[in-house]
């Protein structure tokens, strides 16, 4: 382990068991033959997890990504996201699951379910690796039929991630 590491929250195992868990819980979710779902990810943070959760989808679905920024060159949200790259998929009509790595504030997602809203999405949930509940701003509304699926949750202020375990830092 790093020296600036706290410890490990949780190993690789871990995460791999949870995501299959969402994944499974999503095809559940979704049987066939009803509409494929979209799966949105929210670049840059999410593709690690968006990879490892459609891995593991055993259904037919697209994929699309969408860029979001609110924190700008800090650590604070500055609670005004603004879509600064958007979807290349059709959502109208369609069942969406927006894909994060981390909902903490909730100024961004709801920002990015109120423009998949408007686009037409007919459900639009939220599959998130990591939800910080207490930090939570905005009451987060989903649309539709959409569920919340939710991989582990964090209290803690900052994380560390790599592609094999999350990590507590410590922050000075």
């Amino acid at each position: 382990m790093h020296p600036h590491l706290d410890r490990i929250l949780w190993t690789d195992d871990q995460i791999s068991h949870r995501v299959s868990e969402l994944a499974a819980q999503i095809v559940h979710d979704f049987p066939q033959p009803s509409s494929p779902p979209v799966f949105i990810g929210v670049a840059t943070g999410a593709f690690i997890f968006l990879a490892d959760l459609v891995r593991k989808i055993d259904l037919p679905f697209t994929v699309d990504l969408v860029r979001a920024q609110s924190y700008g060159s800090g650590t604070v949200s500055n609670g005004a996201p603004s879509i600064s790259s958007d979807l290349k998929v059709e959502v109208n009509g369609q069942h969406v699951i927006l894909v994060e790595d981390i909902v903490d504030t909730g100024h961004t997602l709801s920002r990015l379910i109120s423009h998949l809203k408007l686009k037409g999405a007919s459900s639009v949930s939220v599959c998130t690796l990591l939800d910080k509940p207490a930090r939570r701003k905005v009451n987060v509304q989903l649309v539709g039929e959409g569920k919340f699926y939710r991989g582990f949750e964090l209290v803690m202020e900052w994380i560390l991630m790599n592609c094999t375990e999350i990590c507590l830092t410590l922050v000075s």
